[in-house]
């Protein structure tokens, strides 16, 4: 999911206004920040129904009907996070924090009503959200002068290849590549570098970490 304020997408059910507000939530206070951010922002509305997944396991979830009847609202809208597909037949989104906002139309939908509208709220929104891949990945650092680094940095984008963190030294810009951990990947990469900087660059290997690439 993608950071930032977030996305947002409303629709309308019988004359009751639901607005989902989807962002990225990397641990339990940022899934709860946007929900007081909210209560905020819509202070005069009547629900504030929320729903996060968090973890590379989706280990922690919760979800919160927020004085609508229990299980109509925070159940459906983790279901919704839960079962969106990433890729066919691939369901691991996480990491996201859904928030529906409810201003009351005057219309009552009943139980089954409400189920279908919180999650369909969240599943419109997951549908038109910006999503981004997350990764471990092995990070190689490449020490190169400072003149030559943007040309390459633009070169080893170009190629395909996703950046981590760039650093810099007095003599040198330390460009960081996340590669897959797996010799043969490493070992295509380092040949790719060579022929780029006629030799005279090497990977440097360091740790691992979470990496967003393009989704």
């Amino acid at each position: 999911m993608a950071a930032g304020d977030g996305f947002r997408h409303e629709i309308e059910i019988k004359r009751s206004r639901f607005i989902t507000v989807l962002r990225r939530a990397v641990t339990e206070e940022d899934a709860r920040a946007l929900v007081s951010e909210l209560r905020r922002e819509f202070h005069d509305a009547r629900h504030h129904c929320s729903a996060f997944v968090l973890g590379p396991d989706r280990d922690i979830q919760r979800s919160s009907d927020d004085g609508e009847p229990s299980g109509t609202a925070g159940i459906p809208m983790l279901e919704a996070l839960l079962r969106r597909e990433t890729a066919p037949g691939v369901t691991d989104l996480s990491d996201v924090s859904a928030v529906v906002v409810r201003y009351f139309g005057g219309i009552l939908l009943g139980a089954g009503g409400l189920v279908r509208a919180y999650s369909d709220s969240v599943s419109t929104a997951l549908e038109l959200a910006p999503m981004v891949q997350r990764r471990r990945l092995r990070i190689c650092a490449v020490r190169v002068p400072h003149g030559a680094a943007g040309r390459l940095e633009n070169d080893l984008r170009s190629a395909g290849y996703a950046m981590a963190e760039t650093g810099y030294e007095a003599q040198s810009t330390v460009l960081r590549l996340a590669l897959p951990d797996a010799a043969h990947d490493l070992a295509a990469a380092a040949e790719r570098l060579a022929a780029m900087t006629a030799g005279s660059a090497a990977l440097q290997r360091e740790g691992t970490e979470w990496i967003d690439v393009p989704h």
